[in-house]
């Protein structure tokens, strides 16, 4: 009885009563949503957001990809549903971002990787990074080597040991994203990073880890003995 109740909540009544664990992603959606039409409640109208987002495969972070065109082709959604849409996913990267900081350390691939996995999560492309580092491992800079169609052989030790010694950097990071969600390096990226490391002792400014992210997981060159 006490389900079949509660089903019969509003969610914005099911929250009240039963707090915000109790509702499911659509339910959450439609009080963010508000009202919907005469022909579609709230909360059928949070069902093909979802839906849109992803169907069956559907991840949280799916609605980050949706443009406001792409939400507003939604009967009943328009251009102020799109944008508390967009900026309720922005705040879910803010606060997962804000949380993966405050446990960043960069002598850590974990906390390196878990902060940039959610600072890159959404990138659709493929993005190389350089991380600058003090004598403590601090960053100094983070500099974009490379985004969009990436061939690591194209990059240049020349390019990368010029801006670490602008920086007066005493270590150096790489890492890159992999959007099709696979972290596995290439043999290429296994290759560059050793040509990196070369000249970085050479340079006495050594390259610590090359990371690659993927869809939740990682790959560090140097915990995997590759650098």
């Amino acid at each position: 009885m006490q389900t079949a109740k509660q089903n019969t909540l509003l969610p914005y009544e099911k929250f009240l009563k039963h707090g915000s664990a109790s509702l499911t992603e659509a339910e959450l959606l439609a009080i963010i949503l508000r009202t919907g039409t005469k022909n579609c409640p709230a909360l059928e109208m949070a069902k093909k957001v979802l839906t849109l987002a992803g169907g069956e495969s559907f991840k949280l972070n799916s609605l980050h990809h949706l443009s406001l065109n792409e939400l507003m082709e939604i009967p009943g959604i328009g251009e102020v549903k799109a944008v508390k849409i967009k900026c309720l996913s922005e705040l879910a990267v803010r606060m997962a971002l804000e949380k993966a900081s405050a446990a960043l350390r960069y002598d850590s691939p974990k906390t390196v990787a878990d902060y940039y996995m959610e600072k890159m999560r959404h990138k659709e492309r493929e993005i190389i990074l350089l991380l600058l580092l003090d004598n403590k491992l601090g960053l100094i800079e983070e500099y974009i080597l490379s985004q969009g169609t990436v061939r690591a052989s194209l990059l240049s030790s020349r390019e990368i040991f010029i801006k670490a010694l602008k920086c007066r950097a005493c270590h150096l990071m790489l890492l890159h994203n992999h959007p099709s969600g696979d972290p596995a390096p290439s043999q290429q990226d296994i290759v560059i990073t050793q040509k990196i490391k070369e000249a970085g002792e050479l340079m006495d400014i050594p390259l610590i880890d090359h990371i690659v992210l993927g869809d939740g997981c990682y790959v560090s060159l140097k915990e995997k003995d590759l650098l």
